[in-house]
């Protein structure tokens, strides 16, 4: 007999903007209710629920919490969140699957009327939702056509609600086509087992240090106040914000100008004949638009009322790879860290005096940038012991690659940037001197990928001191003291190229490669298969290249690929593979994960059971389909979180 499943979309209001907040605080609202349920059994009818007058049926009530009851949604945190805080009951995740993530694992975009199109089917998602959706689940402007009223109810507008109605259930329609759809290709257990670990741990969320949070948001206003009250006594201008008026002001001290971007006003500043007091407006202005809160903000937006941050992290957000994303603070692009004594600094900032603060340290959004880590804090009586993974990418395509040297390297003293520069330029590793390392460093930042010249340079490569002319040199040396490597490059090319053109299963370097319904697969060590869907072959300007549909920032459409990135995408995943084994191996050893970042573990302990130690040998510890991957943990303690 097949498992009774539940189908389940809902329709809720807040008074909260989920896209500021997140779901968690959404839903601490005062006014949060859930206003419509659509749910199905199986391929039953689909039933609609108007809980603004009506109560949820006892069956599907009692379901809610059945654990022989399968529950499914699309983006299922959302329902499983809401439920849980709406009839105040847990929704362990185990009792749920997410047709998005089942969906995104396949190659597909994550929402639910991109994902239907994708896939071609019959059944569509109603596209005057949003508009609905506004209506009904937003508080509304106050006006005098409308009463005054904050909030639209189906009283409103009864034509609407009944639309609204069949939104939500259309909505259960079409994520049960996707359902059965993907069926064919079943959800992989492990992902359903590390899909539950991410969501106990986005559950949990993370301290914010609102007191900090409070006073960087604080002193950045102070200190934009300060400059435009500067700026306006060195031009006299009413609003030195204003375009117009500066460039006018700049037309007057007689410099003509169409633009004053950063770009514009750096070539400006190029001039040495600058007069002192455009130079002095100008360098001001740079400072008034540089901006270091809006991770702060949102912080304070998305803090729920005992103090954490949750819902930081979505699983398999990274295309291809299948990483984590960020959500909400995007802790995966936070700023570095490097002003020493940062924990007296913090202090400081937390004095509330700007003025001194300013005149401490100066470079006041740098500073306030460079603490944005350290607002997540560890609760009372309790540390962050964190850790990482060191050198991990170029661990794992040293490994997969079987480029000796390089692995005799992590097995020993690890120093990769000495080892890979002494094998650039063939002298000793002792005789690799402060400007040798830096070149190895950036090589084995930027090469990896097939990258070159330009991956140079956008690792930062001038800026380190390097000269243009001497990247196609270092390139030429990291290539060919990289042999397997290279190698890697084409050979992965070749097998995916071979498995879209043949059909036929391609094996290489204990990956395979096949081709089953439109889609490509590249099978991992781990089992686990990256998805490229529509893949095909197209003419290039080098003979055939590698097509397929995939979402990026310009949304869902045709992309290429080639060796170089297909390899980055396989080592990234495995990278990943190897984060979600940890991950799970802290959960069972008892410590709690409040947050991870890129391959970096940040858990949360009492002050008398911090152990790095420990954590440092559960990342160690070899990997079941990768025993002789070399691995390192590398870890710190801090009761607040910082780049060691």
């Amino acid at each position: 007999m097949s498992r009774k499943v539940l189908r389940l979309d809902i329709e809720t209001y807040s008074g909260r903007d989920i896209r500021n907040c997140g779901v968690y605080a959404y839903t601490e609202d005062e006014d949060f209710e859930i206003i419509l349920l659509g749910y199905a059994y199986n391929d039953g009818e689909v039933g609609i629920v108007d809980l603004t007058i009506d109560e949820i049926p006892e069956e599907v009530l009692a379901d809610l919490t059945n654990p022989d009851v399968l529950k499914t949604a699309q983006n299922a945190n959302f329902e499983r969140t809401c439920l849980a805080k709406y009839y105040g009951v847990a929704m362990p995740p185990e009792q749920w699957r997410c047709t998005m993530i089942h969906g995104v694992i396949l190659g597909l975009p994550a929402s639910l009327d991109a994902m239907s199109e994708a896939l071609n089917l019959q059944q569509r998602k109603d596209k005057e939702g949003k508009a609905l959706i506004r209506y009904f689940c937003m508080p509304c402007k106050p006006t005098k056509a409308n009463g005054g009223r904050t909030r639209n109810y189906p009283e409103h507008a009864p034509d609407k609600w009944k639309m609204f109605m069949e939104y939500c259930v259309q909505d259960v329609v079409v994520e049960r086509a996707i359902s059965n759809k993907l069926e064919r290709f079943p959800f992989p257990p492990d992902e359903q087992k590390y899909w539950e670990l991410d969501q106990r741990i986005v559950d949990a969320g993370v301290k914010i240090d609102i007191d900090l949070v409070n006073h960087a948001i604080a002193c950045q206003e102070w200190y934009q106040r300060t400059l435009v009250a500067q700026a306006k006594r060195l031009t006299g201008l009413a609003n030195p914000n204003s375009p117009a008026q500066l460039k006018e002001w700049l037309g007057k001290k007689g410099y003509e100008v169409t633009s004053i971007n950063k770009e514009a006003i750096s070539n400006l500043l190029a001039d040495k004949s600058l007069l002192p007091e455009v130079r002095e407006m100008l360098k001001l202005r740079q400072e008034m638009s540089k901006t270091s809160v809006k991770k702060y903000e949102k912080m304070r937006h998305a803090q729920c009322k005992d103090g954490r941050v949750r819902g930081l992290l979505q699983f398999y957000g990274a295309n291809r790879t299948g990483r984590w994303a960020g959500r909400l603070v995007q802790v995966q692009n936070l700023p570095r860290n490097y002003i020493k004594d940062i924990a007296e600094v913090r202090e400081d900032l937390k004095m509330g005096n700007y003025a001194t603060f300013r005149m401490l340290y100066s470079n006041v959004p740098d500073v306030l940038s460079q603490l944005i880590r350290t607002a997540f804090i560890a609760e009372d009586g309790h540390t962050f012991d964190i850790t990482d993974f060191s050198a991990i990418e170029a661990r794992v395509i040293a490994w997969l690659a079987g480029e000796q040297w390089r692995l005799d390297v992590f097995r020993g003293h690890g120093k990769i940037y000495e080892a890979s520069a002494s094998q650039m330029f063939h002298i000793p590793m002792d005789e690799v001197d402060k400007e040798l390392r830096q070149k190895g460093k950036v090589s084995e930042l930027a090469l990896g990928y097939n990258g070159g010249v330009n991956a140079l340079i956008a690792m930062g490569a001038l800026n380190m001191g390097l000269k243009e002319e001497e990247l196609q040199g270092i390139v030429d040396a990291w290539r060919k003291a990289s042999p397997a490597i290279t190698k890697l490059w084409r050979g992965v090319e070749n097998k995916a190229k071979a498995a879209i053109g043949t059909r036929k299963a391609q094996h290489y370097k204990g990956l395979t490669f096949y081709y089953k319904a439109g889609i490509l697969f590249i099978e991992l060590p781990s089992g686990r298969r990256l998805a490229y869907f529509k893949a095909q072959l197209v003419p290039g300007k080098y003979g055939d290249q590698i097509a397929y549909m995939g979402t990026s920032e310009k949304g869902w459409h045709k992309q290429h690929t080639y060796g170089g990135k297909l390899v980055e995408n396989i080592v990234q995943a495995i990278a990943r593979d190897c984060l979600a084994i940890a991950l799970q191996r802290i959960e069972d050893a008892g410590v709690k994960t409040v947050m991870h970042v890129h391959d970096e573990a940040i858990t949360e302990v009492p002050l008398e059971e911090s152990s790095v130690d420990k954590l440092n040998a559960l990342l160690a510890e070899p990997i079941p389909w990768a025993p002789d991957l070399p691995l390192q943990g590398d870890g710190f303690s801090s009761v607040f979180y910082m780049k060691d």
